[in-house]
C-alpha cells in the first residue's frame, strides 16, 4: 500500500495576512507613485525644497542634483513594482531607505525651524518636497513612520508560497 502525502494546508490566517499585504503593496504602491509623480512634475521645486533643508546644506549642489532627479525615477519606479506585485520585497527596501532619508531629514527640519522659529513641534509646517505643498511635521512624520513600517513589513515578510 502506497502512503499517500497529506496535501498542504495554509497556515490558519495566512491567506487573511497575504491578502493584507497585498493590499498593503497596492496602497504603498500607488502613494509613491502620486508622490514620484508630482516631485517628477516639478523638479525644480522638488530641487528648491531638499536645498531648504538645514541637515542637508553641507552637502555639494551636484549630489542634491542627482538626489532630485532619481529619487522620484525610483519611487515611481519602486511603486509600480509594489502594485504589480513584480521584486516586491525588493522595491519595498529600496523605499524603505528613501524613506528613512527623508524623515530623518523632515525630524531634523522640524528640530531646527522649532528652535528657530520658537514653535512647537507640532505648529511647525514647511513644504517638506513631498510634493504635497506645505505639511504639518508631526502629520508628515506620523505618515512616513506609517509607510515605513509598511515597507519593512513587505520587504521582510517572505512572499505566501502558493498551494499546488
Amino acid at each position: 500500500m502506497s502512503e499517500l502525502t497529506p496535501a498542504t494546508e495554509p497556515a490558519p490566517g495566512s491567506r487573511a495576512r497575504a491578502g493584507l499585504r497585498r493590499l498593503t503593496a497596492l496602497a504603498l504602491g500607488l502613494a509613491m507613485i502620486y508622490f514620484g509623480s508630482k516631485k517628477l512634475g516639478d523638479p525644480a521645486g522638488f530641487l528648491k525644497a531638499i536645498h531648504e533643508y538645514d541637515s542637508l546644506a553641507n552637502l555639494h549642489f551636484a549630489f542634491l542634483n542627482i538626489l532630485a532627479t532619481w529619487i522620484p525615477i525610483l519611487e515611481i519606479t519602486g511603486g509600480i513594482l509594489l502594485f504589480l506585485g513584480i521584486l516586491r520585497r525588493g522595491a519595498a527596501l529600496v523605499l524603505l531607505l528613501i524613506l528613512l532619508g527623508f524623515t530623518t531629514a523632515v525630524l531634523f527640519q522640524t528640530l531646527y525651524l522649532q528652535e528657530t522659529l520658537g514653535k512647537s513641534f507640532c505648529d511647525i509646517a514647511f513644504d517638506c518636497g513631498c510634493g504635497t505643498g506645505v505639511v504639518h511635521a508631526c502629520t508628515k512624520l506620523l505618515q512616513n513612520t506609517l509607510m515605513i513600517l509598511a515597507c519593512a513589513w513587505i520587504a521582510w515578510t517572505p512572499e505566501p508560497q502558493k498551494v499546488r
